[in-house]
């Protein structure tokens, strides 16, 4: 039920099968991490990005539909009340599922970040480190308990506040001035060397 109310069934059903996503919440995470930079893209902008990024033209709905949240993105961030949430797969599928699309999303905040912006304001590159640990963490089998769940929820909460640390006091671009507009994007993922623990994040006492 969590899954139609967030969208996640609807991300889940567009953009699924793009082989150049590891998963939905990827693209979503992308979506947050131009959105921080610069005014929500058109369609035709939207098109010219995902180019670059070397995927297959999207269906007209799926387009529509990746328009529509970046305008709700970029309208949440300016919003005081902080109210929106990476999208990611509700408490009905597994812990392990839930975390790997977490770090996902928070990868793609990362490429998106990069994509629309030259430079880094300070404790920005401290904010995109902390993104690219939660990327690179890995799902243990003894994560998954309460002490497991716990610990995701706290890095849920954690990591969603970072595309609105870097959108604030940013005056934002039109996107056809970005970075990504001025030069060829990479498709190139991140990769991480340093495999972390879900619950070590939170609780590095635990004994694994």
């Amino acid at each position: 039920m969590q899954d139609d109310i967030s969208g996640w069934n609807e991300w889940e059903a567009a953009f699924n099968d793009i082989p150049e996503l590891a998963s939905p919440s990827e693209l979503h995470g992308v979506v947050m991490g131009i959105v921080s930079v610069a005014q929500a893209p058109t369609e035709e902008e939207w098109q010219y990005i995902l180019q670059q990024l070397d995927f297959a033209p999207l269906e007209v709905n799926a387009l529509q539909l990746l328009t529509d949240e970046a305008e709700d993105a970029a309208a949440a961030l300016a919003d005081d009340s902080l109210d929106y949430m990476p999208m990611l797969p509700d408490d009905q599928h597994t812990l392990e599922e839930r975390v790997q699309c977490l770090a996902d999303w928070c990868n793609g905040v990362v490429l998106g970040f990069g994509l629309a912006s030259g430079q880094l304001r300070n404790d920005e590159s401290e904010l995109l480190q902390d993104l690219q640990d939660v990327a690179a963490v890995e799902f243990e089998a003894s994560d998954d308990d309460e002490e497991g769940e716990a610990s995701y929820a706290d890095l849920v909460e954690f990591v969603r506040l970072i595309p609105v640390s870097l959108a604030m006091g940013r005056q934002k671009q039109a996107v056809a001035d970005t970075a990504i507009f001025k030069s060829k994007a990479s498709s190139a993922k991140l990769v991480q060397d340093d495999n972390i623990s879900i619950v070590d994040m939170f609780t590095p006492e635990r004994p694994s």
